[in-house]
């Protein structure tokens, strides 16, 4: 049985971007759809018994119209081609309120063959060209779906989720008493894993949600356990293979350094020794590369321009059709010599291309021995929040984070 695993698709992430004028559509939608059809392409040239999306379909709880529609193309080319698709819930197709509809669940309402969803957890039967697979459902879970407000009205932040990590975790443990042994089974969960290294979502998954332990999701009753939410692939244990297979295009640049693409799984028909065969692989899909050049100019430099034209041309071939930020760093009287149209020309064949520059200034004492200028502004921000009183530990981090994420996106 051959499953194709993905996850993250994010469509609506618009940044880096711009509007094609003959298709009206932004760019970025195009990079990301053009990395879809490379998964949906594979999968019907080999013939996948199953194409199992692990969550987050979309940005935005509430995508457009025209995101919806190209998502339900791919889809439809899968299913018509004989190809069943899982699509899991995640939690950017979670609606805020109780009762509102996921993105997910219009292929339901339609019953769009071949096209399961599941907004809730459950063990599921999926009949495929070879034989029946089981699948653990694990989607993004709502606190308000799962706590009443009576239960949490005197709890922490902390004491709800580990309120919740145990509700997450009896969940596991329920669907793996409940296996037809002589079924393959997958156990597929949006949920962050602790231990897993993140990337530009990171702010997002740091003491503001639940966290299961690798030993709660690595369960010997799984032939392979799929995972998304956390946007870079990587592999947590080879027995039973845990994996999250990534975001299938970058986001931002905290992505950089990420190859993007899906993972092709192959479970073997009968037990050995009371596991049945699992190998899996990672296939890259051609994304949009990211490309970040920084600059230090030196006082001394008497030509700050040709200094950054110079080190432009030594990465031309990587600047072309890349998204590309130039960070220089320049002394205060150089920062008038630097001409930003010879630089922007030069980095012409970037698909999208923005300067920054951080002038250094000279360093003044401030509030006795805090030298104020010499922080960084996340260090700032840090030391405001020590000094404001008031704040405790936790909720530090939780703003630490968002801030780190604000200052990341003005420098972009």
């Amino acid at each position: 049985m051959k499953i194709l695993h993905f996850a993250d698709l994010h469509l609506g992430v618009e940044s880096y971007g711009r509007i094609d004028p003959a298709t009206g559509l932004s760019t970025r939608l195009q990079d990301f759809l053009k990395a879809f059809d490379q998964l949906v392409d594979y999968a019907l040239e080999n013939r996948v018994d199953l194409v199992l999306f692990c969550g987050d379909a979309y940005k935005s709880r509430e995508p457009s119209q025209t995101q919806q529609r190209e998502f339900a193309r791919r889809i439809k080319r899968l299913s018509g081609g004989g190809i069943p698709v899982f699509l899991l819930v995640g939690n950017h197709d979670t609606p805020s309120t109780i009762d509102g509809a996921t993105t997910p669940e219009i292929f339901d309402t339609l019953a769009v063959n071949n096209v399961y969803v599941a907004s809730k957890p459950g063990l599921y039967h999926i009949p495929t060209n070879d034989g029946v697979l089981q699948i653990a459902a694990l989607p993004w879970l709502r606190r308000s779906a799962l706590l009443t407000r009576e239960e949490t009205k005197n709890l922490t932040p902390e004491q709800i989720n580990q309120r919740l990590q145990q509700v997450l975790t009896d969940t596991i443990d329920k669907y793996a008493g409940e296996l037809d042994p002589a079924l393959p089974v997958i156990l597929a969960a949006h949920v962050w894993v602790t231990g897993a290294r993140v990337g530009s979502e990171r702010s997002m998954v740091i003491g503001q949600e639940p966290a299961l332990l690798l030993s709660n999701v690595a369960c010997p009753a799984f032939d392979y356990v799929a995972l998304g939410h956390i946007h870079r692939h990587q592999v947590l244990s080879e027995s039973p293979p845990v994996v999250y297979a990534g975001s299938l295009e970058r986001v931002d640049f905290g992505e950089e350094a990420d190859d993007k693409g899906f993972v092709v799984v192959e479970i073997g028909p009968d037990k050995e020794a009371d596991k049945r065969p699992v190998s899996f692989a990672f296939h890259t899909v051609t994304a949009r590369r990211f490309l970040t050049i920084s600059i230090n100019i030196e006082a001394a430099d008497t030509d700050p321009t040709a200094t950054v034209l110079k080190a432009i041309t030594k990465q031309e071939a990587e600047i072309n059709d890349a998204i590309v930020r130039l960070q220089v760093s320049l002394p205060p009287q150089a920062e008038g010599q630097l001409n930003d149209n010879q630089v922007r020309q030069a980095a012409r064949e970037a698909d999208y291309f923005t300067l920054t520059k951080e002038v250094e200034r000279e360093v003044r004492p401030r509030l006795g021995d805090t030298v104020a200028e010499g922080l960084t502004p996340l260090e700032a921000l840090k030391k405001y929040l020590e000094t404001k009183g008031g704040v405790s530990a936790d909720r530090t981090k939780v703003l630490l984070k968002h801030g780190e994420k604000l200052i990341q996106q003005l420098r972009s």
